[in-house]
């Protein structure tokens, strides 16, 4: 993992936001109030959120703050 980025990952029977290249972890009942809190954290650091299924694969992933290259405006 990205050390910038946040990730929304499976943690046993629970769901886990992890940023800070796996040294800041916060767990949660649902995958919904992790996604919740991950968003936000996201948003205020301005990197990307990844959104990881149970089977760990990137299901969904939000950028906040960075456009792509061929942007136009």
């Amino acid at each position: 993992m990205a050390s910038k980025d946040v990730h929304v990952v499976a943690a046993g029977d629970r769901w886990a936001v992890v940023a800070d290249g796996g040294h800041g972890r916060e767990t949660f009942r649902t995958q919904k109030e992790a996604i919740a809190a991950g968003w936000e954290q996201a948003r205020q650091r301005q990197v990307d959120l990844l959104i990881h299924g149970r089977d760990g694969h990137v299901r969904e992933r939000n950028r906040f703050g960075t456009e792509p290259a061929d942007a136009s405006g």
